[in-house]
Formats: structure tokens, sequence, C-alpha cells
């Protein structure tokens, strides 16, 4: 029997907000049908990415699940609504680790940037971010991300995690092409913890 289910993380301290539909697979009853769940579940744990507060989820009562490749919490001990509250009357910190990183450097950075987003990246003052979107070449959407003008030489991007293989080969191609042109740019993945203030 097949039950549908939808999980939502939310990261709203970035302004940006993702969710899956996913299927989950009810079994049989009696202690066979269990322990094969267990350890279906216990093997697709083992081949989900952890960010580096993956312990500390663990250890807080964090109720872990799928999302976009990643292994998150998407409740701890206390209810949704105890823990709306409490950002709301006080603040909260959201792991989004598993979100797509990454430095732009060179000399040619923001002209490379402006290329495929909807901001205007050059205006921005040192340290400012934007929120924005990648676009394809007829200006469809193909994800949000937040563009970071920072002080020390390179632009901080930020996008997805569910779309971080389509945006990353988007940032690559687009890499390849200023290179041909000989413009001055480079891109750094970075695989650091980030954690967002709500």
């Amino acid at each position: 029997m097949w039950a549908r289910v939808l999980v939502g993380v939310g990261v709203s301290g970035l302004g940006l907000r993702a969710s899956r539909d996913g299927v989950l697979r009810v079994a049989g009853a009696g202690c066979a049908g269990r322990r094969q769940q267990q350890r279906q579940a216990s093997s697709a744990e083992a081949t989900l990415k952890k960010t580096p507060l993956f312990d500390f989820h663990r250890q807080h009562g964090g109720k872990m699940v799928e999302f976009a490749g990643w292994s998150m919490p998407v409740q701890y001990k206390d209810s949704h609504i105890a823990s709306h509250m409490h950002t709301r009357e006080h603040c909260s910190i959201f792991d989004v680790s598993h979100m797509l990183q990454t430095k732009v450097h060179g000399r040619d950075r923001v002209k490379f940037m402006e290329s495929m987003v909807v901001a205007d990246i050059a205006e921005l003052k040192d340290n400012q971010g934007t929120l924005s979107l990648f676009t394809n070449e007829k200006g469809g959407i193909i994800d949000d991300l937040i563009v970071t003008k920072t002080d020390q030489g390179y632009l901080y991007v930020v996008s997805n995690a569910g779309c971080a293989d389509k945006d990353s080969a988007h940032m690559k191609a687009r890499l390849a092409e200023f290179k041909a042109a000989g413009c001055d740019v480079d891109l750094e993945f970075l695989d650091e913890a980030l954690i967002a203030l709500q």
C-alpha cells in the first residue's frame, strides 16, 4: 500500500522556501515487515548526505527526513506550533548547510553574475546581498538565489539544494563562455556549514 506525504523544509531566514513531494511505502503488519522497513530506512539514511550539524540534530531529538539528497531535521521534540511561537517571540537558527554555496572570483565577476541573474549586482554596496533569479536565455526562471557583494573581492552566492546540480551546471557553462571570451572569472564551490537566523 502506498501513501502520499508532503514534507516541507523552510529556510525563510534566507528568504527561500523549498518543499518536496515524496512517496512513503507502508510495510505490511508483523515483525518481518517492520524489520524489512527498518533495514530499508537504515540503508536509505546511509546514502543521504549529512551536514556538519547532523550529529547535533540527532542529539537534540531532531526527526530526520530526506530532503534533496540530504538528511535534514523536519521537527524537534517541541510541536510545530511551539517552534513557530518561539521563533516569532525570540529567534531561531536553521541549518542550511545543504544549500549550494559558491564564491565568484575575478575582475569580471560582477559582469559574469549579471549575465545570469535579474539583479543589479554592480550597485550593491560591500557586504550587501540581494534576492534574485537565475534565468535562461529566454528569460525563464531556473532558480532563486541570494548574491552578496563582499568587501573581500568575491561574490558569495547561495542557491537551493534541490537545484544544486542544475545551478552549478548553469554557472559552469556560462563560465566556459566567459573564459573563452578572455574574461577573468572563476568559481569556487564550497562545502561548509551555513546557518540562517530567523
